[in-house]
C-alpha cells in the first residue's frame, strides 16, 4: 500500500476495561525535522510495548503518511493526526514552506481531518500548518517561542500562550519548540490511552514533566527582531543592578512609554515589568551556575534588595537558584 494514500478501513477493537485502538496518522513532510518524526514514532511504539507488557492489546495503530503534492487520505472521527516539526530554521524558510505545494497539501489534509471529526496535534513550526487551515481560530494554542511574534502577526484570532510547552485544547493540541514533540506525544498518549500508560512512557524514557518554555526562551533573540527593543534590552543589562522604570526603558529605546510597551508586547509578548523580570532572572541564573556568589549577593547584582523576591521570580519561571 502506498504511503501517500490509504483508506480508513482498519477495524477498531474495543476490549472491556481498556481503551480502543486509536489510529494515528503521522504526516511526514519532506525536509521535516527527523528527530521530531522519530520521537513521534518511538513514543507511540513504547506505549504499545508497555500496553502489551500489561497483558493488553496495543493501543495505537500508527500510520506514517508521506506528504507530497498529491497525497490523499480518508480520515474518520476516531483518528488522531499528528504533524511533527517542519525543520525550518528561519522565518523565510517557514513562509516558503507554507506557500509551497506540499505545504498547502498538508494544510488541506489537516483541514479534511478536522472536518471528519479527527483530533489534530502539532508542535514547533508545524503549528502554523494548523493555523493556516483555520483550525486554531478562537482557540488557545502555543508554538515555538522564537516564532511567536510571527505567529501572532499572522493569526491575531488565536489566543497564543507563548510560555506553555503544550496546550491541549482537544480536539486540537499544540506544542512549543522542536523537542516539545515529546511532551506533545505524552499528552496524546494520556488522552487516547490513559494517564497510566503516559506516566509509564515518561518513566521508561526518563522524561521529566515540563510545563513552560520560559526557562529556554532567549529574550536577546526575540528583542533583536526590533532595533529599538534591542537597545532597551542592552541598556537594561548594563544597568541590571539599579531600579528601572518603564520610562527608563522607553528612553533607552528612543520611544514614548506607550509605543515602547506596544512594540515590546508585539516582539516579546511581555509587559515592561515582565521583560525586566525575565532578564534579571536570566542573569541571576547564569551567575548562580558560573560563580560561587551567595544568593544575597546575586540578588543585589540583579537589582533586588530582598533575596526572597528573586527566589519567587525564579520559582515562577522554573529556574534553579
Amino acid at each position: 500500500m502506498s504511503r501517500s494514500s490509504f483508506d480508513a478501513s482498519v477495524e477498531i477493537d474495543i476490549f472491556q476495561g481498556y481503551f480502543a485502538i486509536t489510529r494515528i496518522v503521522v504526516l511526514a513532510l519532506p525536509g521535516g525535522l527527523a528527530s521530531s518524526l522519530a520521537i513521534t514514532l518511538d513514543t507511540l511504539q513504547t506505549a504499545n510495548a508497555l500496553s502489551r507488557q500489561k497483558g493488553r492489546r496495543e493501543v495505537f495503530d500508527v500510520r506514517p503518511l508521506e506528504v507530497s503534492e498529491t497525497t490523499t487520505c480518508r480520515f474518520r472521527e476516531s483518528d488522531v493526526v499528528i504533524v511533527p516539526g517542519l525543520g525550518t530554521t528561519t522565518q523565510a524558510e517557514l513562509e516558503a514552506c507554507l506557500v509551497s505545494a506540499v505545504g498547502q497539501r498538508a494544510v488541506k489534509l489537516v483541514r479534511s481531518a478536522r472536518a471528519a471529526g479527527a483530533s489534530v496535534a502539532a508542535s514547533c513550526a508545524s503549528t502554523f500548518i494548523l493555523a493556516e487551515a483555520g483550525l486554531l481560530a478562537g482557540r488557545r494554542a502555543t508554538t515555538t517561542w522564537w516564532l511567536a511574534p510571527v505567529f501572532r502577526r499572522r493569526y491575531p484570532d488565536v489566543e497564543l500562550v507563548t510560555e506553555q510547552i503544550v496546550v491541549a485544547d482537544w480536539p486540537i493540541a499544540t506544542a512549543g519548540a522542536a523537542m516539545a514533540q515529546m511532551d506533545l506525544m505524552l499528552a496524546v498518549i494520556a488522552k487516547f490511552a490513559g494517564a497510566s500508560i503516559a506516566q509509564a512512557c515518561a518513566r521508561y524514557l526518563l522524561l521529566d514533566r515540563r510545563s513552560s518554555q520560559a526557562p529556554y526562551m532567549a529574550i536577546t533573540f526575540l528583542a533583536g527582531q526590533d532595533v529599538r527593543i534591542a537597545r532597551a534590552e542592552s541598556w537594561l543589562r548594563k544597568n541590571i543592578d539599579r531600579k528601572v522604570t518603564m520610562d527608563d526603558l522607553a528612553a533607552a529605546a528612543g520611544l514614548s512609554p506607550r509605543t515602547f510597551a506596544r512594540r515590546l508586547k508585539a516582539v516579546c509578548d511581555l509587559s515592561p515589568v515582565r521583560f525586566t523580570q525575565r532578564i534579571r532572572a536570566e542573569v541571576a541564573a547564569r551567575l548562580r551556575q558560573t560563580t560561587n556568589l551567595s544568593v544575597d549577593e546575586i540578588s543585589r547584582r540583579v537589582g533586588y534588595a530582598e533575596p526572597s523576591t528573586l527566589r519567587r521570580l525564579l520559582r515562577r519561571d522554573a529556574r534553579p537558584i
